[in-house]
């Protein structure tokens, strides 16, 4: 792997985090490498602004500044549209601004593209460090993705995009959405390195729970065809119990001497209620699927001129 190493930063009010990140990156990546670097710092709209920045680290700092606030995951995809859309794409690194992305794994994405080349390198949160609520929830949203979509995800934007991909990922419309997810559905190549989550260098994290349930339904919402086959089955196998149930009410009730209970009325009353709803939530599932597949899907690569303000260059 040769040639200029672009790091896109999705930031939103961070400054003081984004001005230790670029730091410690020069203080703990190789210098080699950090000579490679151009960072891009995509501002979601920021409220606030930068009071200085640091200079002379890497070949050069940008900053992408958007006409209103996007969310984290659009404004990643919008730095990769920008990024794409350059002369020639060069290799892409997507970092989040408060080091919870640790600057020394750097080298060990690179490290892992060079062994697996034309594949995009994500890190594998082995380990992390928030509180214990946040991490069982995060647990479950893994659960839950995996019992909706069948797809495992273990990984969130930390991650590297070979120049050779780098098109290809910005023409993908998922990514708007979710940018984990949407690399899942493309079908691009990929694969994941363990690293430890780092700990945030200033200020205090945004995502709370409600963010974490939102950023869970986005990552699930990209893969909204499997998850709806899904759950059609298991409407499908819902109303097979429920009329099961039925049979066995009235094969007793009809065929055999056991005393049927008076609630047993009661009980094919909500049999057949279940049968309906699962039966009417089948029916919204599928005109959903095919009223999305009939929708003009946002590409990124064509359509991000319509957010950004300006790039504005410090050096």
């Amino acid at each position: 792997m040769s040639g200029r190493i672009n790091i896109i930063i999705p930031l939103f009010n961070d400054w003081q985090a984004v001005n230790l990140l670029l730091e410690r990156i020069q203080s703990v990546v190789t210098a080699s490498v950090v000579q490679r670097m151009a960072f891009l710092i995509v501002d979601d709209c920021s409220v606030t602004d930068y009071e200085n920045l640091p200079i002379g680290i890497g070949q050069s700092l940008s900053i992408l500044r958007l006409y209103r606030n996007v969310g984290h995951q659009k404004a990643i995809a919008l730095g990769l549209s920008y990024l794409a859309d350059q002369d020639e794409p060069q290799t892409t690194i997507v970092m989040d601004a408060d080091g919870e992305d640790r600057p020394e794994d750097i080298e060990k994405l690179i490290q892992q593209s060079l062994s697996e080349p034309g594949r995009i390198v994500f890190a594998h949160r082995a380990k992390r460090h928030e509180a214990l609520l946040f991490r069982a929830s995060y647990q479950v949203y893994k659960w839950l993705f995996l019992l909706l979509t069948g797809k495992t995800i273990t990984f969130g934007n930390f991650s590297l995009v070979p120049a050779g991909l780098l098109r290809k990922l910005a023409h993908v419309s998922s990514i708007w959405n979710n940018y984990p997810g949407g690399v899942i559905r493309s079908r691009l190549p990929y694969t994941a390195v363990p690293l430890e989550r780092g700990r945030r260098l200033a200020g205090e994290s945004k995502m709370n729970f409600v963010s974490l349930i939102l950023h869970g339904l986005s990552a699930v919402s990209v893969l909204i065809d499997t998850t709806a086959v899904r759950l059609v089955l298991f409407s499908a196998l819902m109303i097979a119990a429920s009329v099961l149930g039925i049979g066995v009410v009235v094969y007793m009730k009809l065929f055999t001497e056991t005393a049927v209970p008076g609630w047993a009325s009661y009980l094919v009353a909500s049999f057949l209620i279940v049968i309906l709803q699962a039966f009417l939530i089948s029916l919204l599932l599928v005109f959903i699927v095919l009223a999305y597949r009939t929708q003009v899907q946002f590409i990124p690569a064509r359509q991000y001129r319509d957010f950004v303000e300006r790039v504005e260059l410090i050096y």
